[in-house]
């Protein structure tokens, strides 16, 4: 599994409107959803994310809990992050993006069984 999570890439770009956070070309995203969605379905509500990648530093992306919301950021740009949002925004976002990572595996042929779906 750990090799096709790792083979799935695409450009991910983390963005707050028009102020670009992070952008990253060849991104494993199918990594990164898999991390995302697990977060969500056993992270408790003040728990920060930090995807830990077996391709990259940890923190390539990272969600905190901030005095205002959760915030969204990146080690690469330790001074950029997004607005806050709430608890319930945030795990929309989180859940549309794994939702959208899991169709575009499906449109190619994969099965996204080992993604596992946001609650």
């Amino acid at each position: 599994m750990a090799e096709l999570l790792l083979s799935l890439e695409a450009d991910l770009t983390i963005s707050d409107d028009d102020h670009e956070i992070f952008s990253e070309s060849d991104f494993p995203v199918a990594e990164l959803a898999f991390h995302l969605s697990t977060w969500l379905n056993t992270a408790g509500e003040s728990d920060d994310f930090e995807l830990d990648s077996m391709s990259a530093d940890p923190g390539l992306v990272r969600i905190v809990k901030h005095q205002d919301g959760w915030v969204v950021g990146s080690i690469f740009e330790p001074d950029s992050w997004t607005r806050p949002v709430d608890r319930q925004t945030l795990e929309a976002e989180v859940g549309n993006f794994v939702k959208s990572v899991r169709m575009g595996l499906s449109t190619i042929g994969i099965d996204p069984h080992f993604i596992p779906e946001p609650k």
